[in-house]
């Protein structure tokens, strides 16, 4: 099952998104493209921040694209309106669960930083392996928080992320499932499941990923969990700041920042 986003729905977090997908472009789509005429379906598109580089790299698909929230659809058609016009793109507002397509519809699926918030990631890749052809191709793009390591170390820092996870986790969502892609790839029926690591450091000599993922990204997102955080009453106010603060740190000069997502690409078998 669905549950509800963390990060919430906000301008905010739209705009969140849509940097967080621009600085990592590179990163994370280097080796996904589509031949042209591809029936592709995007899992979670949000509000359209991976729909655009998707396209980008493969101009000429026939894409399908579902999300859950009428806000971020409406969001993600204006979004590739402007940034690939003449694009084709069907928009779909539907249950990850329940999607409403016939089986085998798809020959390619794409997935980026959704299983992180579904309560049930094993079933929504059944699911998706419903809709794909035999032989097509599923990509799964997650994140892990557990991998972020930094300098200077703070425990308060520490205590900021762990917090995260744990509100996450609470919600029903996983915010370490990076490192479980291969185990619940194979788990779910697909074979010839590769996972790889894809890394992200960023110091001085860095600035774009400094600025792009260390500030507006990764500490964003620690930094918007603040109010439920407090609430919880694990952590003080004075210490939660500071370990906000301890993150920005490590976007000046003598800090570094390391953070692994993990890229899975796997066959979907025949069926029955």
């Amino acid at each position: 099952m669905a549950v509800d986003y963390v990060h919430g729905y906000s301008d905010h977090e739209a705009r969140r998104l849509g940097d967080q997908a621009d600085t990592l472009a590179d990163l994370l789509h280097e080796g996904t493209a589509y031949a042209p005429g591809s029936r592709v379906l995007e899992a979670g598109c949000g509000v359209g921040a991976q729909t655009v580089h998707l396209l980008a790299r493969s101009p000429e698909i026939d894409l399908t694209a579902v999300d859950r929230a009428a806000d971020s659809l409406a969001r993600a058609r204006e979004r590739v309106a402007e940034a690939a016009p003449g694009a084709r793109v069907r928009w779909h507002q539907a249950d990850l669960f329940d999607l409403p397509f016939p089986d085998a519809a798809f020959d390619h699926v794409f997935v980026c930083f959704v299983l992180e918030h579904v309560a049930d990631p094993a079933g929504a890749l059944r699911e998706l392996g419903r809709v794909l052809r035999p032989g097509g191709t599923l990509t799964v793009v997650e994140g892990d928080h557990g991998s972020a390591l930094f300098h200077p170390a703070s425990p308060y820092a520490e205590a900021v992320v762990a917090e995260q996870v744990r509100l996450q986790a609470a919600a029903g969502g996983d915010a370490l499932i990076g490192r479980r892609l291969q185990p619940l790839l194979s788990g779910a029926g697909f074979r010839d499941v590769a996972v790889r690591p894809r890394t992200v450091y960023a110091d001085a000599t860095r600035p774009a990923l400094v600025n792009g993922f260390v500030r507006t990204t990764f500490t964003g997102v620690m930094a918007a969990v603040r109010v439920p955080a407090l609430a919880g009453g694990r952590i003080r106010a004075q210490d939660f700041d500071r370990g906000v603060a301890d993150l920005l740190r490590t976007a000046e000069d003598g800090g570094t920042f390391h953070y692994t997502f993990f890229k899975a690409v796997a066959l979907n078998p025949p069926r029955g």
